[in-house]
């Protein structure tokens, strides 16, 4: 999943200074997640996030990668992870 959803979003994002850094599945309390981890080599604040959302939002949309979970969580890597 990660390589296709790199594949994907990564040319939409660039622009921003965004690249996918992780994609990942979890499962809280019954509810299935799909988190799209982004980095960049400068610090991503808030507003990036949600400019990178309206990006990627539509695109995993049209390309039904949303159908099996009830969360898209896209949020930046956390500082220090290696």
């Amino acid at each position: 999943m990660e390589s296709k959803v790199k594949a994907l979003v990564e040319d939409s994002i660039k622009d921003l200074g965004l690249f996918v850094s992780n994609v990942y599945y979890s499962t809280l309390e019954g509810v299935k997640s799909l988190n799209i981890e982004l980095d960049s080599e400068d610090v991503i604040d808030v507003n990036k996030i949600t400019e990178a959302t309206k990006i990627i939002n539509p695109i995993m949309d049209s390309n039904n990668l949303c159908d099996d979970i009830d969360v898209l969580d896209i949020h930046s890597k956390e500082k220090g992870d290696v």
